[in-house]
């Protein structure tokens, strides 16, 4: 029987995205690899737990759930979380960007100094820019400054982010434009918050680290695995968590967050079948799973 691997998600490091391993190993993602796997027939997906801890039930979750938490762990997960507003005491500094995902879809939001850019690349940024740097609540209290005053969003569904994907201008200047409109009308706001520390706009473009120029438009998405389906393709990009997979029928892109709490095994041949959501007509022992 062929080993099954629980995968833990999608990482980006410096060496580009990552597949993790429940155990700690990584399986390193390029340009023009093959991805297969496959869920063995009677497979059930099984709840993460929260925070390192098992889920104490096993309990059953749904295939199409991108949390893959069942309730009790997905409470556990948020508390003493920073979006849930539970650490108000986090003594980290804490940057305020602006985040572009395609023509009309930006939001802001915050992230630990710390962890530098890697929140935006996992939240599939196309481009991004810092508005300042400062404690917790006043890098807060600047984020709700601009909900406020400016209707930017702080979240973009990933619905959305995929669905403009498609529509992206050619240069990273055009596509900073939108994003430098916004942070001029951010810094002139009054009301910001004094022990926040603006910073200038330099937008950083994510079109070449996602591997998304000239790539073909996704013909759908896959919405869940099931026991039995597989998944193969060549990687041709991958934004946030989406991996653009390029199958027989077309580029289809899997979100890995669907991965999670499935024991995964190789698979052969280049078919996919899982149930897939069109967004128009469709013209041995191994070192890890890939």
């Amino acid at each position: 029987m062929a080993q099954a691997w629980r995968c833990s998600g999608l990482r980006w490091s410096s060496r580009g995205p990552e597949l993790a391993w429940v155990g700690g190993r990584r399986s390193a993602l390029t340009w023009g690899k093959r991805v297969a796997f496959g869920v063995a027939e009677g497979g059930v997906r099984t709840c993460v737990g929260a925070r390192g801890h098992a889920c104490p039930l096993r309990a059953a979750v749904a295939g199409r759930s991108t949390g893959a938490r069942c309730d009790q762990c997905a409470r556990l997960d948020r508390a003493h979380s920073v979006a849930a507003d539970t650490l108000a005491d986090d003594p980290r500094p804490y940057h305020v960007y602006l985040a572009w995902f395609g023509p009309g879809r930006a939001k802001v939001g915050i992230t630990a100094l710390e962890r530098g850019s890697a929140r935006l690349l996992e939240q599939g940024a196309i481009c991004f820019g810092w508005l300042g740097r400062g404690p917790l609540m006043a890098a807060r209290r600047a984020e709700e400054l601009l909900r406020a005053a400016l209707g930017v969003p702080d979240r973009v569904p990933y619905a959305e982010k995929r669905a403009v994907r498609s529509a992206l201008p050619g240069t990273a200047a055009e596509r900073a434009a939108e994003l430098a409109e916004l942070h001029a009308r951010a810094v002139a706001l009054g009301g910001w918050p004094e022990a926040l520390t603006p910073e200038p706009f330099r937008p950083v473009d994510h079109v070449g680290v996602f591997g998304l120029a000239g790539v073909p438009d996704a013909i759908g998405e896959v919405t869940e695995l099931v026991p039995g389906g597989t998944v193969s393709g060549e990687l041709v990009a991958a934004a946030g968590p989406d991996l653009h997979l390029a199958t027989r029928g077309g580029v289809v892109v899997l979100d890995t967050r669907l991965l999670a709490g499935w024991h995964l095994v190789p698979a052969e041949g280049e078919g996919t079948a899982v149930p897939v959501r069109a967004y128009r007509a469709a013209p041995g022992t191994q070192d890890g799973l890939f």
